[in-house]
């Protein structure tokens, strides 16, 4: 069904947009850590006018029955910040990373937020598809778009073997088998020097036909950061990502997720399969996490054991938590706060585990919800609307 159509809300949205836009330009060029603070204070109070005021309850609710429209804003807005800084390699770098965070965490909230599989290695099997990325460009002829897809493979295929344990265990304790496993896989890398011991692996970078991803782009005599290759490509595998995501909440899949996570026991009393539907959301959340780290993996070009710890972990939990469990959209905002505020805060980086660990345990108590919580959820027999 098509919701109404209202230009007044669609012209503020589009002018919000507009806004949003400015406002990341302006918070991504700065470089004096005076004008960052400033500008992410005044974001922080303009948000809580417009709140206090109804204005983003109005365009949450307006963009919640198009989401369409809200795609299109997101995707063209961050192609215009692309656009802008198309030299400067930093931004890039953050903006393609914020990307594929975006879509490791869409894995994890499939776990956490539909099915309340709780997986404390996000790290490990982002690790999975990064190495996996970096033995296949270095030893095989696999093309590289079809490499990316192995890592999620093998991630998925990986995690199929603790997902025993993660059975047979409940809450807090499956917590904590994912936690060692996470702990395992760190120290498994450093002492494999088959996968290059503690000094890891260097990484080919993406070629597609011929097109070097990690190659600048020269396009009438203006250079062109090849980060921008990640952040298109980037772009396409989250549109997919995010699709397939909301495509399974809103299907019958999503509902059997949902009873599972709700109450196991009467979920059971119905006939649903409770191994099952943990398996399915433990496997297609591990595929997701893989994927993003084999396209991670390619973009940097080197990995080692350091970048998978459980503090790498914390972050992906604490985006997820962040952004309101369940809720896709609400990873936009938390992902872009977790990853782009700690580096461009400079005072703050080597505190920001400290400050993550903090977060995690105030939004537990006071707003366990999320920045954004899950609204009500839809769903659509058949994977069609009505």
């Amino acid at each position: 069904m098509t919701a109404p159509q209202d230009p007044r809300s669609l012209a503020w949205t589009i002018g919000a947009a507009v806004v949003v836009v400015l406002y990341v330009i302006l918070l991504l060029g700065v470089e004096s850590q005076l004008e960052i603070a400033g500008l992410l204070a005044a974001g922080i109070a303009a948000v809580a006018v417009a709140a206090r005021f109804g204005v983003v309850a109005r365009l949450g609710r307006f963009l919640g029955e198009r989401d369409a429209l809200l795609n299109t804003l997101v995707v063209a807005g961050t192609l215009v910040v692309t656009a802008f800084f198309h030299g400067d390699a930093f931004v890039l770098l953050l903006m393609a990373t914020v990307i594929i965070y975006f879509i490791a965490c869409l894995g994890l909230n499939l776990q956490f937020g539909y099915s309340g599989v709780l997986n404390f290695a996000g790290a490990a099997f982002f690790g999975i598809g990064c190495y996996t990325s970096a033995v296949m460009t270095a030893h095989t002829a696999v093309p590289h778009l079809l490499i990316l897809f192995a890592g999620g493979a093998m991630a998925a295929a990986i995690g199929s073997i603790l997902i025993l344990p993660v059975l047979r265990t409940y809450s807090h304790y499956s917590a904590v088998i994912t936690i060692a496993f996470g702990l395992l896989f760190k120290i498994f890398l450093e002492v494999n020097d088959a996968l290059g011991g503690p000094q890891g692996l260097r990484v080919k970078g993406m070629n597609v036909l011929g097109w070097k991803f990690n190659s600048n782009i020269d396009i009438g005599g203006i250079e062109v950061s090849f980060y921008v290759n990640y952040i298109v490509l980037g772009l396409v595998l989250l549109a997919l990502a995010f699709t397939f995501v909301r495509r399974v909440e809103r299907s019958w899949i999503g509902l059997n997720l949902d009873a599972v996570r709700l109450d196991e026991t009467a979920a059971a009393c119905f006939g649903l399969n409770i191994t099952r539907w943990k398996i399915t959301a433990f496997t297609l959340g591990n595929f997701l996490i893989g994927l993003a780290g084999a396209l991670f993996a390619m973009m940097l070009g080197f990995i080692a054991p350091t970048n998978f710890t459980f503090g790498d972990s914390l972050i992906l939990v604490s985006i997820v938590l962040l952004g309101g469990i369940g809720n896709p959209w609400g990873l936009v905002v938390a992902t872009a706060i977790l990853i782009v505020v700690p580096e461009k805060l400079q005072a703050i980086q080597e505190y920001r585990f400290l400050l993550f660990a903090a977060m995690v345990i105030l939004i537990l108590l006071f707003r366990p919800e999320g920045l954004l919580p899950r609204s009500l959820r839809a769903y659509f027999p058949g994977w069609r609307t009505k």
